[in-house]
């Protein structure tokens, strides 16, 4: 029996492996295609879902408190319900525990907080970087901000302020509404113990000579560093022999309302006055110009900014007021009585006694202080106050030696009415 049997040629299979390949091919890119069609499907619709405001449930993901679904939904089940709610609890507890994320009470007010804050004491600006830091003032006079107005005590002192446990007993129950700078010389070594309100008041100092010009230089440094703090409204220089004659509330009042700065000028002819006056200051300071007073002043905010931005006068001091000079005698008295006697009282809150004569006013000792002095200090004449007739003339005193405070803070609580 014959058997008849087909053979493939060699080049029939290699079309049909060809064939067979290419439908591959083209089913394995169509089901690739339909595949990916369909996913991107899916994820655009999940997308569009879950970024709708009509959601019945928030997303997990939202910072923000779910929008409230339309009317046409159903409300969300009980679940849902509870995941809102801790959401926006959540949101609160954070807005809560974050005090910057309220930008209208807290993130201004913060950021005004820290322009306002004024720098450390132990700065290390020099004269020049520390004036023109103290030399800027908003011209607005509507301040953004409610502080208690302080003054700001300047003490200027050769070691340590004699009379600072007297001075602390002035200010006790007055927190915010004073500040303290000290300037001694830089060789003090603070070894002496201080009370707490001169503790860490130190400004950087420099060397400071009697009736040189450096002490000029000295108290505008002083002013410097308290105008740094911007609710200093007054002003005070005083000595470590200075001692209050009123208590606080007295001298806070008596500062604060004034309408007028204290700095005592007048005009004296003789050695002492004009002859003290060197032509070369012409014509900046004519000999008509020049005058005299008492270096220890009172002052407000806008007087003390003219001090220490003026660059008219005092380079006159600083290059022509040498020798028997005495240029804390003759600035301020010079520099206000020309350009700012309007605002001025032509007389100083500190009482000296020069009745002895010489260069230098009466030092009381110990058995010098006495109820009658104090009380003569306080009640010994009358003045001009605001435009009227009043008895109290002076504020603080000096000199008072080291060895007068036991006194002092045996007669000053009653006759002075500290604590009150």
């Amino acid at each position: 029996m014959k058997t008849s049997s087909h053979f493939l040629q060699p080049s029939s299979l290699i079309s049909m492996l060809l064939i067979f390949a290419f439908g591959l091919t083209i089913g394995i890119i169509f089901s690739s295609y339909i595949n990916n069609n369909f996913s991107l499907n899916l994820h655009v619709t999940h997308f569009s879902f879950s970024s709708s405001p009509s959601s019945s449930s928030p997303s997990s993901s939202s910072p923000s408190s779910p929008s409230s679904p339309p009317s046409s939904l159903s409300p969300p089940s009980s679940s849902s319900s509870e995941a809102a709610a801790g959401a926006a609890e959540a949101k609160t507890a954070s807005i809560d525990a974050n005090p910057c994320s309220n930008s209208k009470t807290n993130d201004t007010h913060l950021g005004l907080r820290k322009f306002l804050e004024p720098p450390s004491l132990n700065h290390d600006m020099n004269d020049e970087e520390l004036i023109w830091r103290a030399s800027l003032t908003p011209k607005l006079k509507d301040s953004p901000f409610k502080t208690d107005p302080k003054v700001a005590f300047l003490f200027l002192a050769r070691g340590p302020v004699w009379m600072s446990l007297l001075w602390e007993k002035f200010f006790k129950g007055y927190d915010g509404l004073y500040s303290v700078y000290v300037h001694s010389d830089p060789s003090y070594n603070q070894t002496d113990p201080e009370s707490d309100i001169f503790h860490g008041r130190r400004i950087p100092s420099k060397v400071v000579g009697w009736g040189n010009v450096n002490m000029v230089e000295a108290e505008r440094r002083l002013l410097a560093n308290a105008l740094l703090d911007f609710s200093n409204e007054r002003f005070v220089l005083l000595s470590e022999s200075c001692i209050p004659l009123f208590n606080f509330s007295t001298v806070y009042s008596y500062l604060m309302n004034s309408t007028q700065n204290f700095i005592e000028a007048y005009d004296l002819p003789g050695p002492v006055g004009q002859g003290r006056y060197s032509p070369k200051m012409a014509p900046t300071i004519t000999i008509q110009l020049w005058r005299k007073g008492s270096q220890w002043f009172q002052i407000d905010r806008s007087m003390a900014i003219e001090v220490i931005s003026d660059q008219e006068f005092f380079p006159m001091f600083q290059n022509h007021c040498d020798g028997s000079c005495y240029a804390d005698e003759h600035y301020l008295p010079t520099l206000v009585s020309a350009k700012f006697w309007e605002k001025n009282s032509n007389r100083t809150l500190t009482w000296v006694d020069w009745a002895r004569g010489g260069p230098h006013p009466t030092r009381f000792i110990r058995n010098d202080v006495t109820n009658e002095l104090l009380m003569k200090l306080r009640n010994q004449t009358r003045c001009n106050y605001n435009g009227k007739d009043n008895n109290i003339c002076f504020l603080f005193a000096r000199k008072f030696m080291p060895n007068t405070l036991d006194r002092l803070l045996r007669f000053t609580p009653k006759i002075m009415g500290f604590n009150r």
